[in-house]
């Protein structure tokens, strides 16, 4: 089912928490905020808005993490159901798109929850105090690669990296729904 991000609460805090990746490594965001912010994605490797944006996604954010600011990506559809969205297709997904960020396992989706992460993707830009500052879409090209796109994550990460802010007007980002228990 497709659906769009709420719009973003502005100031909203976000909870820690510690994940574990597919090796078993565990990665606590508060242990990311960084002095310029923190990007947190919901993806997995079924959804097609996901494969749509994997190259760019993996791009996009490597320039983030060049310029300091950190990156973390959550899993939590159930993969039970979903075989796809398995960690060790996590592991294959990662690989074939170039994931340089932690891709890590939410395994009872409680992180999902309390992050009220709605699809795939689904973008959370925190400022260094772990404040809530974009809430909206990877960029204009949707489910194309076009070569004269709007990066408006990075732009918008890099806004709040310089002056802890987020644009006041954001685009939802818009996928398929987190496949719960």
């Amino acid at each position: 089912m497709l659906l769009d991000t709420p719009i973003c609460d502005f100031g909203w805090k976000a909870p820690d928490f510690t994940l574990k990746n597919p090796h078993g490594d565990a990665f606590t965001m508060s242990e990311h905020l960084g002095d310029k912010g923190l990007l947190i994605m919901f993806i997995c490797n079924h959804c097609p808005y996901v494969k749509a944006i994997a190259s760019r996604l993996a791009k996009d954010t490597l320039q983030l993490m060049a310029e300091g600011i950190n990156v973390l990506a959550v899993m939590s559809n159930n993969y039970h159901q979903v075989d796809s969205d398995s960690p060790e297709n996590m592991l294959r997904f990662a690989e074939q798109h170039g994931f340089s960020f932690p891709y890590l396992v939410d395994e009872d989706q409680h992180i999902a929850k309390q992050y009220g992460a709605v699809c795939t993707p689904d973008f959370f830009g925190f400022n260094a105090q772990g404040e809530l500052q974009y809430r909206g879409r990877l960029d204009d090209a949707r489910l194309q690669d076009a070569p004269n796109r709007v990066a408006e994550l990075v732009n918008a990460m890099q806004l709040i990296a310089a002056i802890g802010k987020g644009p006041k007007q954001q685009t939802a980002s818009m996928g398929c729904s987190i496949k719960w228990r």
